[in-house]
């Protein structure tokens, strides 16, 4: 379902004066990237949001393949999702058991690919509940479950991730909340933080017929979990997604605009934008 027009553009414009006035706001992230040490095999722990339109780590793998030679380092990744779940229903610590999840993989053909053994996970992206962290109840669980889990994502020899997610549709005021939470809660535990939520902010005051959401406002279209997947992939690899051959089924003029979204919002997020 489209937003009403009127909701839709009082969103837009709420969204852009997020985006444009963001950056002198809000806490600035500490952590930036991963140089050198970039993550190759990725676990990651949430909820729908992770698992919608054929869950987000696949479509990352897709955009990954879809620059050919342009990035040759590898990517794999295991999703462990719970339907509505915050940060304090998963059991994080029993991922990484050895032989548990991420034991074995497919190929091509479907032929099991038994892992080796020892740590199987290079980092952890995680999400709490979509409005966990900025709920007057759950903001302490999220501080305190963002740090248990940092602490146990990194005693395993693994990097912790937080995942910002984006606003509701008719709630675009989460936007602010929900960047100001995800970059303290990364600076308090030096953790990497994929600002999803501003680059869906930035495509709705950018395009706002372009509808990132399913009808319950909440959940991500196609284009919402691409935007989302293009993102991540320009936060930890630190490059730009522009130019993928990998569209998801969208049309290739919106696939290199969420890419450009992704990238511009990485880049203003991190403060690595030139111009």
């Amino acid at each position: 379902m489209i937003q009403p027009i009127a909701r839709r553009l009082a969103a837009a414009i709420a969204a852009l004066l997020l985006t444009t006035g963001l950056a002198a706001a809000q806490t600035r992230p500490v952590v930036r990237g991963f140089g050198a040490e970039t993550p190759t095999v990725f676990l990651f722990v949430g909820n729908s949001f992770f698992y919608y339109n054929n869950s987000m780590h696949g479509q990352i793998g897709q955009l990954v393949r879809g620059l050919g030679a342009r990035e040759t380092r590898p990517w794999r990744a295991v999703s462990v999702t719970i339907s509505g779940s915050g940060l304090d229903w998963h059991d994080v610590d029993s991922y990484f058991r050895p032989n548990a999840v991420g034991a074995y993989s497919f190929d091509a053909n479907n032929n099991i690919i038994m892992n080796p053994p020892g740590r199987v996970f290079d980092a952890a992206i995680m999400m709490d509940c979509s409005q966990c962290p900025v709920h007057p109840t759950l903001s302490a669980v999220f501080t305190d479950y963002a740090k248990r889990h940092a602490d146990t994502v990194r005693r395993h020899g693994a990097r912790p991730i937080f995942f910002m997610s984006w606003a509701y549709a008719d709630k675009p005021e989460m936007t602010a909340q929900l960047a100001e939470a995800y970059t303290v809660a990364g600076n308090a535990n030096d953790a990497l933080v994929i600002p999803a939520g501003l680059a869906f902010a930035r495509s709705i005051a950018e395009r706002p017929g372009l509808n990132l959401y399913v009808a319950d406002l909440r959940h991500p279209s196609l284009a919402g979990t691409y935007l989302a997947a293009a993102t991540v992939y320009a936060a930890i690899y630190g490059r730009s997604p522009e130019g993928s051959s990998y569209t998801a089924g969208l049309d290739p003029e919106t696939a290199a605009f969420l890419q450009s979204v992704a990238w511009r919002t990485v880049r203003e997020y991190f403060g690595t934008a030139t111009n």
